[in-house]
């Protein structure tokens, strides 16, 4: 008897570990649209984001805008699920002594990321958006110098 209660207690410990290993990987699987290669053309230049998937926890991404031959801005992504949490790290050359930046997930669905940092300077906010047709938004958002400040990229993915 003494084993058989063993024996159950046990495949119940293993199933619910499953399940909840399952439930924490959704948030991020909920953001494989975002994996690949990205790009927005404008007069000012071009910007581009190759995301790709590490693993079933983390997607890691470049962000860089080349205007002419020359890269004015380029960033490290991390998007990592750690437990419950979904959150998305910026690392940009030159700023926060080359540290990431945590931004915690506000909202993840199957079209939307939202992740916030209210204490950041700026963005306090970033959005991607999926659209139709291959497209992408990114949103950054926030206070700059007193000022609410939206910019927006809509991008195709290449």
């Amino acid at each position: 008897m003494f084993q058989k209660i063993t024996l159950l207690l046990l495949l119940l410990a293993i199933f619910s570990c499953k399940k909840t290993e399952t439930a924490e990987k959704g948030k991020i699987k909920a953001a494989d649209w975002l994996i690949g290669n990205w790009e927005n053309k404008n007069p000012d230049g071009v910007l581009t984001e190759n995301w790709e998937k590490i693993n079933d926890s983390t997607f890691n991404a470049v962000s860089y805008f080349i205007k002419g031959k020359d890269t004015v801005h380029f960033e490290n992504i991390s998007l990592v699920q750690k437990g419950e949490t979904l959150t998305y790290f910026a690392t940009v050359k030159g700023q926060n002594n080359d540290k990431p930046v945590a931004f915690p997930s506000v909202l993840e669905t199957e079209k939307q990321l939202v992740f916030e940092n209210i204490k950041h300077d700026y963005p306090q906010k970033i959005m991607y958006t999926k659209g139709a047709n291959n497209t992408l938004t990114a949103e950054i958002s926030g206070k700059l110098e007193g000022k609410m400040t939206t910019e927006r990229f809509i991008m195709v993915k290449k």
